[in-house]
């Protein structure tokens, strides 16, 4: 793990395997940063912890799925914005599935979509991709 606090904006990240113990890890990384790093009030509000969890639980769960290798989560908070960035060695985007309450599975970037401000997605040369979702915390 790495972090530095750089102007208002505290930034931390970690390498993660590419096997399903990085999901947990990739979520209890971001409840210590969040903890690390509370408002003055004391902390956040329980609700903006679980998005941001969930969030980086579905962003990461895409790169176990579908990605080849390890992945980096790198997370940067400033004035109650959480930026959440994921990268992968898979060049392909992920993309939301048109709704289907019959589907089972496959939900993740819909449920990224919806709890986050935006989503974009950067392609990294020779091959590879950074999903970057910004999550208001408040």
């Amino acid at each position: 793990m790495t972090g530095r606090h750089v102007g208002e904006t505290l930034r931390a990240g970690v390498e993660l395997g590419g096997a399903q113990g990085a999901i947990a890890e990739a979520r209890d990384f971001t409840t210590s940063f969040l903890g690390r790093c509370a408002p003055p009030s004391g902390s956040w509000p329980e609700r903006g912890v679980d998005a941001a969890r969930l969030v980086v639980s579905e962003l990461v769960t895409n790169v176990v799925k579908y990605a080849p290798g390890p992945c980096r989560l790198e997370l940067a908070l400033g004035e109650g914005v959480l930026e959440i960035s994921v990268h992968d060695t898979h060049p392909v985007v992920p993309v939301a599935r048109p709704r289907d309450p019959g589907r089972l599975g496959q939900h993740g970037m819909e449920i990224v979509l919806a709890l986050c401000a935006t989503v974009e997605t950067e392609a990294v040369a020779p091959h590879g991709k950074w999903v970057r979702a910004r999550l208001p915390l408040g």
